[in-house]
């Protein structure tokens, strides 16, 4: 690994050490979720694209994949993304397995697996989405296959623009539109809590959720769920409130680890990385999943 990489800064709030599960022996799983903030290999100005949208240079999807390398993450949920072809500059294919979801949109979601992992794809999870003319993102689902059993994992992103701000405000938008996604994804963690599956949904929820806040109380209205970011705030581009979670249900509350939180920050801090980078940071955790 060369000086650029062995320098690249991250925040750890524990070290990664190979856990015990009830008594039982136990393999580590990292996985982590990366808005890659309008990635997509489109000349600016192209359709679909916001006038403000710059292009990338090979030079930005080269630190991209310098970064995607460090995360060395198995499991990563990504968002905004315009599909396979700009996913694979930055997760190449010798090393990821690219699930995207089929949305007619550039900022699509979608799961990178590491080769070597095997899962099976279930169906986009289209009721995130609900009226396409509000063009919302349907969720990327899979179920990844472990020694000890199945695990399913679900990839969001959701309606932004409502972080903090009252759910049931009628005259923003944003927040009637993000409520309304609640009982979809309510109902998609009920399912798999009925069939007993470890489940994870992860992604940029675009909402705080710290303290009382009613999204979150509302998703657990049926079944317990742990944040990984819970009791922490995001250091990445100057700090703040995180709206990338990593929530697990079922079995896997008790695999996550939420100790080894960690938030990859990137070593350029110029505002005009932003763009050329993500104006989100890779945010990732470390299940100790039974064998």
């Amino acid at each position: 690994m060369g000086d650029t990489l062995r320098t690249i800064k991250s925040v750890t709030f524990a070290l990664a050490l190979l856990s015990v599960v009830t008594g039982a022996r136990a393999s580590e799983l990292k996985i982590a979720t990366w808005n890659l903030n309008w990635l997509t290999t489109r000349a600016a100005g192209a359709r679909g694209l916001p006038a403000d949208v710059k292009a990338r240079t090979e030079d930005d999807f080269e630190k991209l994949r310098q970064y995607a390398d460090v995360l060395k993450a198995d499991v990563i949920a990504v968002e905004e993304v315009d599909g396979r072809a700009a996913a694979v500059k930055v997760f190449p294919a010798d090393k990821y397995s690219i699930h995207m979801t089929h949305d007619h949109v550039v900022q699509r979601t979608g799961l990178i697996v590491r080769r070597g992992l095997h899962y099976d794809l279930n169906a986009d999870f289209t009721a995130l989405a609900g009226n396409p003319e509000a063009h919302l993102r349907s969720g990327a689902d899979i179920t990844l296959h472990l020694p000890s059993g199945s695990l399913r994992i679900l990839a969001v992103h959701l309606k932004t623009g409502c972080h903090s701000r009252p759910l049931d405000n009628a005259s923003n938008r944003a927040c009637v539109e993000l409520a309304g996604q609640i009982e979809p994804l309510r109902d998609w963690i009920a399912a798999r809590s009925a069939e007993k599956m470890p489940h994870l949904v992860l992604g940029d929820f675009n909402r705080h959720m710290d303290g009382h806040d009613p999204f979150f109380a509302a998703l657990t209205q049926a079944v317990p769920l742990r944040r990984a970011t819970e009791g922490h705030s995001d250091p990445c581009w100057g700090g703040g409130a995180f709206i990338d979670h990593i929530l697990a249900g079922g079995a896997a509350i008790d695999w996550m680890r939420p100790d080894t939180l960690t938030v990859l920050r990137y070593r350029e801090t110029e505002p005009e990385w932003k763009d050329r980078l993500s104006d989100h940071c890779p945010v990732s955790v470390r299940l100790a999943v039974p064998d």
